[in-house]
């Protein structure tokens, strides 16, 4: 296959879907109406606006100003792996290697630093409590303006961010240290995920000795996730997505470890039930009798590794079938300000949200938790409405992808390649 024909099946060679005017605006509509339905905020107050605008002045002297009480990190080797359409990057990593440890840093941005409880953008955020992604639509938790300019972590400019600092035992996996601080980093690259992947084999290119070693270390802590017994529902993930996956759940891991066991603090905690042993056997069951799939006898004591090993040894057309099997008795993950009951998929003891404050309440508020070493007042107000508005938004976007199927659009092609209004009805794709 050339280099040509490559591209051209990437969702960048084949480009947007088009549609007529009359199709846009039955989408718009039909947006509107669920955003009606589920009190989906979709654009912002005026004064949020002018907040949000004033956060963004005079970046480069608040930056400067703030380097006397953070840790500068502005030399330390630093990237970001993102999305190719991504619209802000709020997280990135740095990597060490020493003799019996690997030191790994995650980066967040520094939300907390511009949107805290004092502000209208907070406010806001508490209505919205998250980002909500149709496919080509998205509906914001934080102004662009803000997100999309000193809250992302670009190439080659400073940035504040929240640094989680690691040193993980080569052997183990476990934490030897752990330190959370604010800091400045200065990002030298944005990397897409396909540009990361590639990168992992290139030798000598830059970053690719650190994205390299990054998939080591991240390659090593994924299959001692599986092997403790941590649901994997797609054991196809590429090592781009390998890497950012395992380094932001250890980095979420690590902050609530710190406030649950060294600080003693409440925080927005994730929490996910596990489904009760009628439902799990109801799943195995549906899933053994797919045609070309077995679940080996030696991992029914436990159902997240029975599923997992179906998952790795059965034939392609049955992984979403399988997929479907659990989530149907999967209960939903929720926000408490108590850890109880742990993250049963994860099979993690305790467990909340870090590393992505631009788009998650339960993130902003952690960050503020960790930096004050309070906890807001309504924190059980707070948790129970993030998990409210996380439903929400997981069945609006539910509802408009079934919508597109109705009217003859590929939600996945448009999610992936967005959208592009054309005058010709001839020129318009897989409309009925």
């Amino acid at each position: 296959m050339t280099d040509e024909q490559a591209y051209a099946g990437t969702a960048e060679g084949q480009g947007p879907v088009k549609i007529t005017e009359e199709m846009a605006e039955r989408l718009e509509a039909k947006r509107e109406e669920l955003f009606e339905e589920f009190e989906i905020r979709d654009s912002f107050p005026s004064d949020v606006l002018v907040e949000a605008r004033k956060r963004t002045e005079d970046v480069t002297a608040e930056i400067d100003a703030e380097l006397d009480d953070r840790a500068d990190l502005r030399d330390l080797t630093t990237w970001t792996t993102d999305p190719i359409d991504a619209q802000d990057f709020d997280d990135a990593i740095s990597i060490a290697e020493h003799e019996e440890t690997y030191t790994l840093w995650v980066h967040i941005a520094d939300v907390s630093h511009y949107v805290h409880p004092d502000s209208d953008m907070w406010a806001e955020a508490v209505k919205r409590c998250n980002t909500v992604y149709l496919p080509s639509y998205t509906v914001h938790m934080l102004p662009p303006v803000l997100a999309e300019t000193v809250c992302s972590l670009v190439p080659n400019e400073d940035r504040l961010a929240h640094t989680v600092e690691m040193e993980i035992d080569k052997e183990t996996l476990s934490f030897e240290e752990l330190d959370i601080y604010k800091s400045v980093i200065h990002s030298d690259e944005r990397l897409t995920y396909s540009e990361t992947e590639a990168r992992i084999d290139a030798e000598g290119e830059p970053l690719a000795a650190e994205c390299a070693l990054v998939y080591e270390l991240a390659d090593q802590m994924h299959e001692q996730r599986k092997a403790d017994g941590s649901l994997v529902l797609n054991p196809s993930r590429d090592r781009a997505h390998t890497i950012v996956e395992e380094c932001m759940l250890k980095a979420n891991k690590a902050v609530t470890h710190e406030l649950m066991w060294n600080r003693g603090v409440e925080a927005m905690y994730r929490v996910h039930p596990q489904p009760t042993p009628d439902q799990w056997n109801k799943a195995l069951r549906e899933i053994q009798e797919l045609d070309g799939v077995s679940i080996p006898g030696a991992s029914w004591d436990d159902p997240r590794k029975a599923v997992n090993a179906a998952l790795e040894e059965s034939p392609g057309r049955s992984l979403s079938k399988i997929q479907r099997a659990v989530l149907k008795v999967m209960p939903r993950a929720k926000y408490m300000n108590d850890p109880f009951g742990g993250h049963h998929a994860l099979n993690f003891d305790i467990y909340g949200h870090f590393t992505s404050p631009i788009r998650r309440l339960s993130d902003l508020v952690n960050h503020w938790i960790v930096h004050e070493n309070d906890v807001p007042e309504n924190l059980i107000e707070l948790a129970d409405r993030a998990s409210d508005k996380q439903k929400d938004g997981e069945t609006a976007e539910r509802l408009y992808k079934q919508y597109l199927q109705e009217v003859g659009l590929d939600p996945y092609a448009v999610n992936n390649r967005g959208i592009e209004v054309v005058d010709d009805p001839e020129e318009a794709t897989h409309e009925v």
